[in-house]
């Protein structure tokens, strides 16, 4: 019973993790471009939620739905008049614009709020549980890998099922061709990755709630987010929400036989699955 309580809670950890890399992967698998200060913008959104809460002592639910236009434009201003500029054969300056932007965030964090760990309030939420024949699972547990569900489905439907989503896919596939055809390449980049900071502060909410968080924590996140993409296959959401299952399970397994292997059970599985397979477990077709 120990076992299968495990086995719940890595899964249930996986809908976080799925709810860190979900944007990375939206972005990546669009432009092909690799967001480093992606866990950053993501400890930026949880700054704001807590801010909002503080100020208007509101529900982090509905701060969320507050904060949520001002990540919309801060990634769409971002992409619009930063990384759109660095785009093109050469991975390389995608990676040195957003290591350096994360560099910056980081620090800009520090100066405002200083090192000291923060937490979002969620009241009777942080500790309510559901009983479930023995075991007992945790509501927000729950709600986080349902909210991941939901994300990754509705990013599948804006993708496969609007016009929005044909834009983006013709745009990702030619954006020469797409142009042609009256769409604008930085107009469309520009907005996807506003969806992904869409993403990110649905993200940064359960990472406040669950966890404490401070300026430096965005990297780690980072590393996550990337394991659960490449593990899932690159541009795949639904991959993405299976990578993070992976490691989420790994994390509680290896912290069920000794706590100090939490986090290394994870890498482990990681590793384990790009040895058996480098394109992930559920890669994109490749044209």
């Amino acid at each position: 019973m120990i076992w299968l309580e495990t086995l719940i809670q890595g899964i249930l950890l996986g809908g976080l993790y799925a709810l860190f890399a979900a944007g990375l992967s939206l972005v990546f698998g669009i432009m092909r471009l690799v967001n480093l200060a992606h866990g950053d913008l993501i400890v930026v959104g949880a700054y704001m939620i807590l801010i909002i809460v503080s100020i208007l002592g509101i529900n982090p639910f509905v701060a969320t739905f507050i904060a949520a236009p001002g990540m919309f434009a801060l990634g769409w201003l971002l992409q619009r008049f930063v990384l759109n500029r660095t785009l093109g054969d050469d991975i390389l300056p995608p990676l040195l614009v957003t290591f350096g932007l994360s560099i910056a965030l980081q620090n800009a964090l520090l100066e405002g709020f200083s090192a000291d760990s923060q937490r979002i309030n969620a009241g009777a939420l942080e500790t309510a549980s559901i009983p479930v024949g023995s075991l007992s699972i945790g509501i927000m547990p729950l709600l986080t890998f349902a909210t991941a569900i939901l994300v990754i489905f509705g990013l599948n439907q804006i993708i496969f099922r609007t016009a929005l989503g044909r834009a983006f896919r013709a745009t990702s596939d030619d954006p020469i061709t797409a142009s042609l055809m009256g769409i604008r390449p930085s107009s469309v980049f520009a907005i996807v990755t506003g969806l992904a900071m869409l993403v990110a502060i649905i993200a940064a909410l359960y990472l406040g709630m669950r966890a404490s968080f401070d300026p430096s924590i965005g990297p780690v996140r980072l590393i996550y987010a990337f394991e659960a993409v490449i593990i899932g296959g690159l541009g795949s959401l639904w991959g993405t929400l299976l990578g993070g299952i992976i490691i989420g399970v790994a994390q509680t397994f290896g912290a069920a036989i000794n706590p100090e292997w939490q986090i290394l059970a994870g890498h482990l599985a990681f590793l384990a699955v790009l040895l058996l397979r480098p394109r992930g477990l559920l890669p994109r077709a490749v044209d």
